[in-house]
């Protein structure tokens, strides 16, 4: 559950990450939390333990991945989610672990719409918490604008547009136009794939706000216990 979607390789880079954290703590055999911290490794890299945040950057991240939390929680279509951090790993100031109860072929509008809301937790509760935003949310940002326009522009999932795939080998993450690439649209069309990529991205971001509303208090104790225990786990 915690390698979905792994390959052979992928498994290999965790075992050879497991066997150096055993050889590390002059363990002998590799044990299930050795693996688990080997998966958080290779997937967000190393913990960076002695790395200081001060305080106000600290409640920003607990704020942030809790945003993220809560909104999976009340969303079915998201997946569950396993464990929350504030301390530092990779180029991450913090995360919100995920497990898929099972493998999928094939993704739902409404997983995908899920998908988008709970990217934008992390942001929404900056706003909602502290009445500011930081640059901590642009790779969600990124990825909720990307699945906005796949929606789009790939999969069909457009109630204006229909089924029509426009333009694939474009993948440019920006609502607007790219001006080195040759469209196979006209502007016309151009524009209102922008609006529709904008609406599908708008009615995430107001899905999420809402949740984050009505459960602010459990918000705010879900980072105030990261403030003060770094990590939580689903169950908790």
């Amino acid at each position: 559950k915690r390698m979905p979607y792994a390959t052979g390789a992928d498994l290999e880079n965790v075992m050879n990450e497991a066997a150096i954290l055993a050889a590390r703590a002059r363990k002998k055999k590799i044990d299930q939390q050795l693996l688990v911290d080997a998966i958080a490794r290779v997937q967000m890299g190393p913990e960076k333990k002695s790395h200081k945040v001060n305080e106000q950057d600290k409640r920003m991240v607990a704020y942030h991945e809790g945003g993220h939390a809560i909104v999976s929680y009340y969303i079915p279509e998201c997946s569950k989610v396993h464990e929350i951090t504030t301390i530092p790993r990779g180029q991450a100031g913090g995360y919100t672990m995920y497990l898929p109860q099972e493998e999928f072929n094939f993704v739902t509008t409404a997983r995908l719409n899920a998908e988008m809301a709970s990217l934008m937790g992390g942001r929404v509760a900056e706003a909602i918490v502290f009445g500011d935003i930081s640059t901590g949310a642009s790779s969600d940002i990124k990825r909720a604008t990307e699945i906005a326009r796949q929606m789009v522009t790939e999969y069909g999932m457009s109630e204006k547009l229909g089924p029509i795939l426009f333009d694939s080998s474009d993948h440019s993450i920006f609502i607007g136009r790219d001006f080195g690439t040759t469209k196979s649209y006209s502007e016309e069309t151009a524009a209102i794939i922008d609006e529709e990529v904008k609406a599908l991205f708008d009615k995430a971001a107001a899905h999420c706000r809402q949740i984050l509303t009505d459960h602010r208090q459990q918000l705010i104790d879900l980072a105030e216990y990261l403030l003060e225990h770094e990590t939580i786990s689903g169950e908790e």
